[in-house]
Formats: structure tokens, C-alpha cells, sequence
């Protein structure tokens, strides 16, 4: 794979209700996608997950926004596209797991919410999103949010970034983020349930 991670520059905002039950309509020509939980409580259903990913891989639009690069007389900026076809990997991981990797990549030991990698299609790699279950808890816990939303936000963030926005510039990040409301607004029609959850950190 090559690695061209991306960290996260942004602070979730409200995510769209996710209902009750799985939409029936069949997802064609679904990717391959790896989901690894390393978090000792996150909880998850696996099979929404997948079906949410997929609603994103075929009907979400991302070129329906502006061209995310930066400098509008840019001649080389391009409008987002999809995320490459390969295999898309997903993990979930502790703060101290995520900043390890962050400082590995970026030289920032600081803890963060989301990292991309960038895949190789050549390969069959489409990319990796790297997510921190802790500071989706510590969010949705300070701001009075659900958690389960706020981790799929950051799911769809990553999966934003590999298919072509950015969010470096103050204008880049406001197409991202009403890209986020247009994706988190899809998969709410999609009636999925609750994708995850946390143990109780009593219980063994």
C-alpha cells in the first residue's frame, strides 16, 4: 500500500438519525472490505457496516460537490471521484494506537480522530481508514451525542478523504463537510440500525 495518510482536521458535527432495520435493496458488485477491531469495548455490527459502505460505494455521488483542491486557478485540481476499487480496510483502534501511527506517519504524537492511508488499485487496495473509538466516546460524551453516529462520521470521513477531499484549507473543509451531510443523510434513508456500541467496562 502506498502511504499517504491523512490525518483529520475536523470537529464532527451532528450526524444524520440512523433508524431502525437494514434497507433490503441489494448493493451490487460490493467491494471487499477487512474490518479490524482492536478497541477492548467497542461493539459492532458488522453486517451494517458493510451495508453501509457499500450504500457509499454505490450511491453516493461524490463529484456532485465542488473540486476539492486547493487554488481556484489551480490548472491540476481535480473533482472528487470514488474511492479507488480494491479492498478497503477498516480499523478501530485506542487513542494511544491511533497517535502511535500518527506520529509514526505525520511526526505528530498527538492523539486524533481519523487516519486515512491511501491504497494502490493496482494492487487491489483501495485504502486503509485508521478511526479512534476513545475520542468518538470522548466527543459524543462532552457534546451530548450519540456515539454510535459519531463513529460512522468518522468512517465516512475517512472514506470521504480516499475518494478525493480534503480538508486542509478552511474552503476545502467546508465542501467536506457538507459532503459528510449529504453522505450521512444517504445512509439515514437506508433504515440501518445501530452500528455500534460500547461494553460495559464492568463486564469481561
Amino acid at each position: 500500500m502506498s502511504v499517504k495518510p491523512r490525518a483529520s482536521n475536523h470537529r464532527p458535527r451532528k450526524a444524520a438519525v440512523i433508524g431502525a432495520g437494514l434497507s433490503r435493496r441489494p448493493k451490487e458488485r460490493a467491494r471487499p472490505v477487512a474490518i479490524a477491531n482492536h478497541h477492548p469495548r467497542l461493539r459492532m455490527d458488522r453486517r451494517a457496516l458493510l451495508a453501509a459502505i457499500a450504500t457509499l460505494d454505490t450511491d453516493f455521488n461524490p463529484s456532485a460537490g465542488p473540486a476539492s483542491r486547493p487554488g481556484p486557478r489551480n490548472p491540476n485540481r481535480v473533482r472528487p471521484t470514488a474511492p479507488p476499487a480494491g479492498e478497503l480496510s477498516i480499523v478501530f483502534l485506542t487513542d494511544q494506537a491511533l497517535a502511535q501511527l500518527h506520529a509514526q506517519f505525520l511526526a505528530d504524537p498527538s492523539t486524533t480522530d481519523v487516519i486515512t492511508f491511501e491504497g494502490d488499485p493496482t494492487l487491489g487496495v483501495a485504502g486503509e481508514i485508521c478511526v479512534s473509538v476513545d475520542t468518538a466516546v470522548a466527543y459524543a460524551k462532552t457534546n451530548r451525542r450519540d456515539f454510535s453516529r459519531e463513529l460512522l462520521l468518522y468512517v465516512v470521513h475517512g472514506w470521504l478523504h480516499l475518494a478525493g477531499y480534503d480538508d486542509l484549507q478552511p474552503a476545502l473543509k467546508r465542501v467536506m463537510r457538507r459532503a459528510e451531510k449529504r453522505a450521512l443523510a444517504l445512509l439515514a434513508k437506508t433504515n440501518l440500525p445501530e452500528i455500534f456500541s460500547l461494553k460495559d467496562p464492568a463486564a469481561r
